[in-house]
C-alpha cells in the first residue's frame, strides 16, 4: 500500500494512506494529538512509580516517543509493549521529523525502531520497550497494564478493530482499574467499549476533533 510522509498542522509529520484517505495522525497536528489523547487524558492519571503500557498500534512510534520523554520529566518508570502488524521502514523512520519538533535526541528516536522486535530493551533508565509484531486479534495478555493507548486506524478504514471482542481483549490486559484511552468518540465504539465492562468517559477531544473516549476498567 503506498505511504506518504506529510506535514501536520502543527509542523510534525505523519504518514499519509492515499488508498484509504486515512493519516496515522490528526492533520491538525499529529505532536498535539498524541500529548493531548495519551498523555493529559492517559499518562499523566499516574503520578509515581512504575506504569506498564501496551500501545495498539505503534505506527511512527511518536506515542512510545514522547512517552518516554515524559517519563524523565515525570519520575515515571515505565515498562511499554508497542504491537504493531506492519512496521514502517527505516527509510521513513528518518523522514519524521519529531525529535527536531520535540527538541529531543533523534538518537533516541532511531533507537526506538532499530532494536528487534520481540525482545525487552532498556531505552533510558526510565523506559523500557518491547515492540510486538502482531495483530490486535492475537492479544491475549492478562492483567499485565496500567495504561492502553488504543492508537488503530480508525472504524471507517478497519470497523473490525473496533468491536466488542476486540474491547474484550483490551480489558483482560488491564489490571483492575486500568484505563484505556482513544481519540475515537464514535457512538459504537462507546457501546462496545460499555458492553464488555469499561466505564466510559466522554472528554473533551484534541485541535480539530470535539470528543475523545476514556475507558477504566471496573
Amino acid at each position: 500500500m503506498q505511504r506518504e510522509i506529510v506535514t501536520t498542522s502543527d509542523g510534525s509529520s505523519t504518514i499519509y494512506f492515499a488508498e484509504w484517505n486515512e493519516h496515522y495522525h490528526s492533520i491538525h497536528g499529529a505532536i498535539q494529538e498524541a500529548y493531548h489523547v495519551f498523555i493529559k487524558m492517559g499518562l499523566s492519571l499516574f503520578s509515581s512509580g512504575e506504569v506498564a503500557i501496551l500501545e495498539i498500534g505503534f505506527g511512527t512510534g511518536l506515542n512510545a516517543f514522547i512517552t518516554l520523554l515524559e517519563a524523565n520529566n515525570r519520575n515515571l518508570n515505565i515498562f511499554y509493549e508497542g504491537v504493531e502488524a506492519y512496521p514502517i521502514t527505516l527509510n521513513e523512520v528518518v523522514q519524521l521529523n519529531y525529535p527536531k519538533q520535540l527538541n529531543a535526541p533523534e538518537e533516541l528516536f532511531n533507537k526506538l525502531h532499530s532494536i528487534d522486535w520481540e525482545k525487552k530493551v532498556k531505552i533510558t533508565s526510565k523506559f523500557y520497550l518491547k515492540k510486538r509484531n502482531q495483530f490486535f486479534e492475537q492479544i491475549n495478555d492478562v492483567s499485565l497494564f496500567d495504561l492502553i493507548y488504543f492508537d488503530a486506524f480508525g472504524a471507517g478504514v478497519q470497523p473490525e478493530l473496533w468491536t466488542e471482542s476486540i474491547f474484550k481483549k483490551m480489558y483482560k490486559a488491564l489490571k483492575p482499574n486500568g484505563v484505556l484511552v482513544t481519540y475515537a468518540a464514535k457512538g459504537s465504539v462507546r457501546r462496545a467499549m460499555q458492553k464488555v465492562g469499561f466505564k466510559v468517559e466522554r472528554l473533551a477531544g484534541p485541535p480539530g476533533k470535539r470528543e475523545m473516549l476514556r475507558g477504566t476498567a471496573i
